[in-house]
């Protein structure tokens, strides 16, 4: 008799694993609950935005007969995984949420994607991205708005947004995002799930999309505990000639104990929600409770440079973009035009002073975890706001631009290290909250191990949102 749920897509990536081997549930079966599930929801969140049902349901046969044989090809086998449409695909398209790509088909699939395959992931389709992954929230001309499971009226957060919509939502046990300022954090913070940022150089690149955003992108596992984050992470992560920063060698599997935790409840003074800063501070008093010593206060670097400086990568990098290939300028929102047009009137040397102050900041933060061993922050300053807009203009009563939301995030890109949000206490109307965990670069493991004893110590575990 199957010890399973009457519904498959409810299960996690480990459950599915664990249901394959004991022959409980095939591939095929679980692809097949899983597509019941998206044509059910995806009409109304439009997360998903290009589907390869026919391929998928081949490969789940295949997958069907080496679990049958005993010979499966890895953890990821016959587990439905939904890509990010800033991956490049070779069987659909990548259309960087442009127009300009709509008929982009790049001819490799990213290393990242490619080493899903071959561990036998079952890909179902690309997921929804603001137009050249630049924005907070998910929205474009060409696929139209991706909204919020917890609220269809709100926006999961961006630029992994259609990503974390799937997940939440059940259509996918797995995601791939990308992380270029907390564009898997601040997504997954608010739809309730675990975003995961990799240090820079983890999971190695090749075949990318042009670099808007230097070396600070990384591509990051989204799922709903950190032990699904954890097994898709595991399957990705690992140096490739092709990638000089995968290279490093990976830091120790384990963070001491105790440890030593700096809470920081905002940046620079800015206004944080109400809601979202009790909350925040709640989980870092769980720490607190698991044995560990956690001091407040300020972050103790100077992240000034950030205003000012984190808008101009973005400028830099899409005047350099249309110049290189001009192919993506065409059909590109006039919002984009300005910013190429501002960028390319950038001087080289402010470029070169931002890359000089980056590298100052990678070096700042490796003394600054000489003396703690981890750095708690909200994953985002706001909670989900109405879908359509780019940003919340208010938060606390106060107004913020663009990046108000999302102080919390891009200074660790900038930084390379590992973060990983989670969630924590709900807001009073059941809106998602996240806390970000973030351990020094190299420690993706140690801080993934931390981050599942932080889970397990919750309060709650995961709630489907009302759909």
């Amino acid at each position: 008799m199957s010890r399973l749920p009457t519904a498959l897509w409810q299960l996690s990536a480990v459950a599915l694993a664990e249901s394959y081997r004991r022959r409980d549930a095939t591939p095929s079966q679980v692809l097949a609950s899983c597509f019941e599930r998206i044509d059910a929801v995806n009409p109304r969140l439009n997360a998903l935005v290009a589907l390869r049902r026919e391929a998928a349901f081949a490969e789940a046969a295949r997958s069907d007969e080496r679990f049958a044989r005993g010979a499966p090809l890895g953890p990821l086998d016959g587990l439905p995984l939904a890509v990010k449409d800033n991956i490049p695909s070779v069987d659909l398209p990548t259309t960087w949420g442009s127009v300009a790509g709509r008929d982009h088909r790049p001819a490799q699939d990213e290393l990242a994607l490619a080493r899903a395959r071959a561990g036998g992931a079952l890909v179902v389709g690309k997921t929804n991205v603001p137009e050249f992954t630049l924005e907070g929230y998910t929205g474009n001309a060409l696929f139209g708005t991706t909204r919020n499971p917890w609220n269809p009226a709100l926006t999961p957060g961006g630029s992994s947004g259609g990503s974390v919509a799937a997940v939440a939502a059940g259509m996918v046990p797995l995601a791939l995002g990308t992380d270029g300022g907390g564009s898997t954090r601040r997504p997954a913070s608010h739809t309730g799930l675990v975003g995961f940022k990799p240090s820079i150089g983890a999971i190695a690149r090749e075949h990318a999309l042009p670099p808007l955003l230097l070396d600070f992108e990384v591509i990051g596992p989204i799922a709903r505990s950190i032990a699904d984050v954890q097994l898709l992470f595991n399957a990705l992560r690992g140096p490739h000639a092709a990638d000089w920063r995968s290279q490093v060698a990976p830091g120790p599997a384990a963070m001491p104990s105790p440890l030593r935790v700096l809470y920081v409840p905002t940046l620079d003074a800015a206004p944080v929600d109400a809601e979202i800063a009790a909350s925040c501070r709640a989980a870092a008093a769980r720490l607190a409770t698991m044995g560990h010593a956690v001091e407040e206060g300020a972050l103790p670097l100077d992240l000034g440079f950030m205003t000012s400086g984190w808008p101009v990568v973005g400028q830099i990098g899409l005047a350099w973009l249309f110049e290189r290939h001009p192919a993506w300028r065409d059909g590109a929102s006039a919002k984009y035009l300005a910013m190429a047009d501002t960028g390319a009137q950038v001087p080289a040397a402010t470029l070169w002073q931002l890359l000089e102050t980056v590298e100052q900041l990678r070096r700042n933060v490796a003394r600054l975890f000489e003396r703690i061993d981890l750095i708690v922050t909200p994953a985002a300053a706001a909670l989900p706001w109405p879908a359509d807009e780019p940003y919340p203009p208010v938060i606390d009563g106060q107004p913020v631009g663009p990046r108000g939301h999302a102080i919390f995030t891009a200074w660790v890109n900038a930084a390379g290290l590992p973060a990983v949000a989670l969630p924590c206490e709900p807001s009073a109307t059941g809106l998602p909250i996240g806390v970000q965990l973030i351990g020094p670069r190299g420690h993706d493991q140690a801080l993934l191990g931390l981050a599942g004893q932080f889970e397990a110590a919750a309060p709650r575990g995961w709630a489907w949102p009302p759909l």
